[in-house]
């Protein structure tokens, strides 16, 4: 898909990813609609990218909720008369045993991770079938194929985002809408926190930077690639998970017991 002059909304523009991919698609000149709660610091990001000659707009919304989703819907419509690529970017963890996560915070992940982007996608939609073109960008996790130990909540909310994207793909075959479904593996961002840093570190878990990270997602995009999953040999763990998902018990048992030590509630 060509991304220069695309009408664009980038949820979760205000995080590692989101800054980093905003960055990216205003170098190859998309017009933005950058999406969060952090007013302070989507505004600094517009101001850098409108003085690099993008057409971005911060927008202030809490997607979890339908005024924020409506709010947006008519922001881009008055901005710039439609959509054409929505990157459902926008995410929340927790690391922690299942028992100990607390049920409010359970249920944020899946409204951040799961709910809006779905609910998001629904508001969108309609413009894009009419126009006959648009995609959308469901950025996952390697979590959603391959559910780890102490992400519990986050990895059950990643596999539901895949899950509906591969549905609504084939759902919208032959409408001239398009869904991409992106996995990156762990990136060095706040959504990791120092905990999380540590123990990726002790295990020997890769971890990527933001901007490699925005690069190839830009890159999918352009493709028009269906699914993407980044980095090896996570990619080739996920095939081994979907065909032996019993070898990969066995090969994670030691270092989930290693993983679990880092949990913020671990009974020292």
């Amino acid at each position: 898909m060509k991304i220069e002059g695309a009408r664009t909304i980038l949820t979760g523009a205000s995080g590692g990813i989101g800054q980093a991919l905003a960055r990216e698609l205003a170098n190859h000149r998309a017009r933005l609609a950058l999406v969060g709660r952090q007013e302070e610091r989507l505004a600094s990001l517009a101001k850098e990218l409108q003085a690099m000659g993008c057409d971005a707009i911060p927008v202030i919304a809490d997607l979890t909720c339908k005024n924020g989703r409506d709010g947006l819907v008519e922001q881009m419509q008055k901005q710039f008369d439609g959509t054409d690529i929505l990157i459902n970017n926008a995410g929340m963890s927790a690391f922690c045993s299942f028992v100990q996560t607390d049920p409010e915070v359970e249920e944020q992940i899946f409204r951040t991770n799961v709910l809006a982007p779905m609910q998001l996608t629904r508001a969108i939609l309609p413009g894009m079938i009419e126009q006959g073109a648009g995609r959308i960008v469901n950025i996952g996790s390697t979590f959603g194929s391959i559910a780890f130990a102490c992400f519990t909540s986050y990895s059950a909310s990643k596999f539901a985002l895949r899950g509906f994207s591969e549905g609504l793909r084939r759902e919208l075959d032959g409408s001239g809408v398009g869904v991409t479904y992106i996995a990156p593996r762990a990136v060095n961002t706040e959504l990791n926190t120092a905990a999380v840093k540590q123990m990726a570190e002790r295990v020997k878990m890769n971890m990527d930077e933001p901007s490699s990270v925005a690069k190839q997602i830009v890159q999918v995009i352009e493709k028009d690639r269906k699914e993407r999953y980044l980095g090896f040999p996570e990619s080739l763990f996920v095939r081994l998970n979907a065909l032996f998902p019993r070898l990969v018990d066995s090969a994670l048992r030691n270092q989930n017991r290693v993983m679990q030590t880092f949990t913020p509630q671990h009974p020292k």
